[in-house]
C-alpha cells in the first residue's frame, strides 16, 4: 500500500530514548512507529530490539503506512514472532500499510477515538487486486498474512475484501469497533 513520503519535520512529538528507522524508544517496555514504514524497517526493528530486548508494545502514534509491501509484511510477521503487543493511544492514527502492522499485536488494545483508514495495494506496475485474478499469489499472501495474525479464513476474507473495496488513492476511514469485526481488540 503505497502512501505519500512524510519529511522529519512533520512528525509527531515523542518523547524517546533512542531512534530506530519509523521507531522511536519510548522506555525500556515500550516503542512508538512514527512514520510510515520501508525496506529497511525489518533491519532497524530486528537492532531496536537487540538494543532494547524488554520492548513489549508497539504504540501506533502517527503511521501512514508503508513504501515496500514486501518488508512490511516481514515486519509484521516479526512483531507477530516476537509476542509483542500493539497499541493506537488516543489522537492515534494507523492507515494503510500500517493496519497490518496493527493486526500483528499478540495482544492489540486500540482507543475508541483511534483512526483507522484502508485503502487496496497497488504495485509498481499500477495494478491493483481488482486487476488480477483471485488466485493470484499476491492475493494469496494477504489471505495468508491475515490469517496468521489471528484472523479465521472468513475473517481474513472479508477484511481483504473490505481493503480492497477502496481504490488505492481513496481510503475507508474505520474506528475500533469496525476493526474489531474482524480482529480482536481490547
Amino acid at each position: 500500500m503505497e502512501t505519500s513520503t512524510q519529511n522529519e519535520s512533520s512528525m509527531p512529538e515523542v518523547s524517546a530514548i533512542a531512534a530506530f528507522g519509523p521507531f522511536r524508544v519510548i522506555d525500556t517496555a515500550r516503542a512508538a512507529l512514527v512514520r510510515e514504514t520501508d525496506s529497511a524497517s525489518p533491519a532497524a526493528f530486528k537492532a531496536m530490539l537487540k538494543a532494547y530486548p524488554g520492548i513489549r508494545t508497539i504504540e501506533f502514534v502517527e503511521c501512514p503506512g508503508t513504501l515496500d509491501d514486501v518488508a512490511n509484511l516481514q515486519l509484521g510477521r516479526m512483531i507477530r514472532a516476537r509476542g509483542l503487543d500493539t497499541d493506537v493511544p488516543d489522537g492515534g492514527s494507523v492507515r494503510s500499510g500500517a493496519v497490518e502492522l496493527f493486526l500483528a499485536g499478540l495482544h492489540r488494545r486500540a482507543d475508541d477515538d483511534a483512526d483507522f483508514a484502508v485503502h487496496s495495494w497497488r504495485d509498481d506496475t499500477g495494478r491493483e487486486p481488482r486487476d488480477v485474478p483471485a488466485a493470484d499469489p499476491v492475493n494469496r499472501t494477504y489471505l495468508a498474512y491475515y490469517q496468521q495474525m489471528g484472523l479465521t479464513a472468513e475473517k481474513a476474507v472479508a477484511f481483504y475484501a473490505l481493503t480492497n473495496s477502496v481504490r488505492n488513492e481513496d481510503a475507508l476511514w474505520l474506528k475500533k469497533a469496525d476493526i474489531a469485526k474482524f480482529a480482536a481488540i481490547d
